[in-house]
């Protein structure tokens, strides 16, 4: 897989926020099959940094259901908390 087709797009929230500056992580969602290997190289690639670790978090689907009917589906996502090398960052927002 092409590193554009595994990093889907960045996680931007409060505690992605604080991963980010307490340690030096950040989360993108990606694609379902991507593996820790892939995830690593496909950051590396795009952003020309180096990465130590990556941590998975898979979130399952979901049906809504109102009264004992099923009303929706939520889909499930994955997500990857990238741990960078000490002195590379990404920033998203810069001059923002």
């Amino acid at each position: 897989m092409e590193y554009a087709n595994i990093l889907l797009r960045p996680l931007v929230s409060e505690k992605a926020t604080m991963v980010k500056d307490a340690a030096n992580q950040v989360v993108f969602f990606v694609h379902p099959e991507a593996n820790k290997i892939e995830i690593a190289k496909a950051v590396e690639k795009a952003f020309s940094v180096k990465v130590e670790g990556v941590r998975v978090v898979r979130h399952r689907p979901l049906i809504r259901s109102r009264m004992g009917k099923a009303t929706g589906k939520i889909p499930g996502y994955k997500k990857a908390y990238v741990t960078l090398a000490q002195g590379d960052k990404i920033e998203f927002f810069e001059g923002v």
